[in-house]
């Protein structure tokens, strides 16, 4: 495997990182409350998932 020839510089190093930046998550709105949501995951609200309960109402009711 070939070796580097040079140090790389710390500016060199810093504009190469510039671009590994954080994408925000996006967010959808439950259909059943309404509450804001991650997609794909069940609404931390209510509980429900593409319209189904996916948490049982006695773990709701705990906290």
């Amino acid at each position: 495997m070939p070796q580097p020839k040079k140090k790389t510089s710390h500016q060199k190093q810093a504009q190469r990182r510039a671009n590994w930046k954080l994408e925000l998550a996006p967010k959808t709105t439950c259909a059943n409350c309404n509450s804001p949501k991650l997609p794909h995951i069940a609404c931390p609200g209510c509980g429900y998932y593409r319209g189904r309960p996916a948490r049982r109402r006695d773990w709701l009711l705990s906290e």
